[in-house]
């Protein structure tokens, strides 16, 4: 299968190479030129989330370069599986995403990622990842890229707007990972990263790739495990499962509207953002205006200019229609803080200030009388945020090993000025 940019002034590449490339030369964003449509039966005797996603994921491999490493990818990078666990007497659950190495749930589409890279052909010049993250994004690309030959990973990050631990993973690998608190905001690290990969000289004498989930590497994973959660309650009661997902640059939102659309058993999908609101605004019936960031609790959610919507755009050019097929709702810091109060004091459950978003929009849902399963998706586990949960539960909150393990690393990160050409010449020197 081949795959073409939203903008419509590049050729179409084979998805192999979208995935190297990250970003279009356009500047736009890469989709696959169709959308497989798959029959709950294309799944029979397939049980783990490795072996439905590599059925759910070789459409789009298919005689392609990487066909032949998928399954092997596949199994690397969905080795956990991720637990749908209940949430309450009313139909609800939880998806826990968060038990991987770096206690996020984009540790998923991060090792997909570098299992698809590594499979491919490299020149003599090692290849830089570069990724901008909000929070979580750059822990699980460093973990997945950690010490493989031929790779550099640089990681943007907005200085004092990250979580002490959060700030602490992006800077404990060393070796071949590069960590930089940048003088600015999340949306300004974005567009440092896209500048550099849209540009074709410098990519010549530095090549480059993206993690972010502009890259489609990161993208079609994260639908293959909503396909699962949702084809495994469809096996075990019958019904179609509803989500609400707490997003900030839409990929992880995008991702499960595409496993809907490629006709796995998934209901309606509500998105939780927090005070940022440029995506609530919107789907309100608003213009769709990009804002500068604020700061807020669920800090890897501080997104004013969500890359993915214009991969939604594409998808749906007409704003009716879209607006009839997503809605969404802001969460303020004040409703986080009740959120993980009220769920710790009702279900005696722990979630972090993400998934207090989703979990309080869920919650505004079935007061309104939604009927229907319904998932919260939980992104990441509370002991990344322990300044925020801890003082509200009055209770410590004790690290997975994985995360443990990192947390007593040391950890540096440098700084950096908003700047493209200083970001450039640093990463020619490295």
């Amino acid at each position: 299968m081949n795959a073409y940019s939203t903008r419509g002034r590049a050729p179409l590449v084979s998805i192999a190479d979208a995935i190297a490339a990250g970003l279009a030369p356009d500047g736009g964003l890469y989709m696959p030129e169709t959308w497989p449509s798959l029959s709950l039966a294309q799944f029979d005797g397939a049980d783990t989330l490795a072996d439905i996603a590599t059925r759910f994921l070789v459409p789009f491999f298919a005689g392609g370069a990487l066909e032949s490493a998928l399954p092997r990818i596949c199994g690397d990078a969905f080795a956990i599986e991720p637990p749908l666990v209940d949430f309450g007497k009313r139909g609800d659950f939880l998806l826990e995403l968060f038990h991987g190495p770096t206690a996020a749930f984009k540790d998923y589409g991060a090792a997909f990622l570098a299992g698809c890279l590594a499979a491919l052909p490299r020149g003599d010049k090692p290849l830089t990842i570069v990724v901008a993250t909000s929070g979580d994004t750059g822990a699980a690309v460093a973990a997945a890229f950690d010490g493989r030959p031929g790779f550099r990973v640089a990681i943007l990050y907005p200085d004092g707007r990250v979580s002490p631990r959060q700030a602490h993973q992006l800077g404990c690998f060393g070796d071949n990972i590069r960590a930089f608190r940048v003088d600015g905001s999340f949306d300004d690290c974005q567009r440092l990263a896209k500048t550099l990969l849209a540009d074709a000289a410098y990519r010549a004498e530095v090549p480059l790739g993206s993690a972010n989930s502009i890259s489609l590497g990161r993208l079609l994973p994260q639908a293959a495990y909503y396909a699962h959660a949702a084809l495994q309650h469809w096996r075990s009661t019958g019904r179609t499962l509803n989500f609400v997902v707490p997003t900030g640059n839409l990929g992880n939102a995008l991702a499960c509207l595409l496993a809907k659309r490629m006709g796995l058993p998934i209901g309606e999908l509500v998105l939780a953002s927090n005070a940022n609101t440029v995506l609530p605004d919107f789907f309100a019936g608003g213009d769709y205006a990009p804002q500068p960031s604020i700061a807020t609790l669920a800090n890897a959610m501080d997104v004013g200019a969500p890359s993915n919507f214009e991969r939604l755009q594409y998808l749906y050019p007409d704003d009716a229609e879209l607006r009839a097929t997503l809605r969404a709702e802001a969460v303020s810091d004040a409703q986080i803080r009740a959120a993980i109060v009220r769920i710790h004091n009702e279900r005696g459950q722990v979630i972090c200030p993400h998934t207090a978003c989703a979990a309080e929009v869920l919650d505004r849902l079935r007061t309104r009388g939604a009927q229907g399963d319904w998932a919260a998706v939980a992104t990441a586990h509370p002991a990344k945020f322990p300044e925020v949960v801890e003082p509200l539960l009055g209770e410590t909150i004790v690290p997975p090993p994985a995360l443990a393990a990192m947390l007593q690393r040391p950890s540096h990160a440098q700084t950096l000025g908003n700047d493209v050409a200083l970001l450039k010449q640093r990463l020619r020197n490295a």
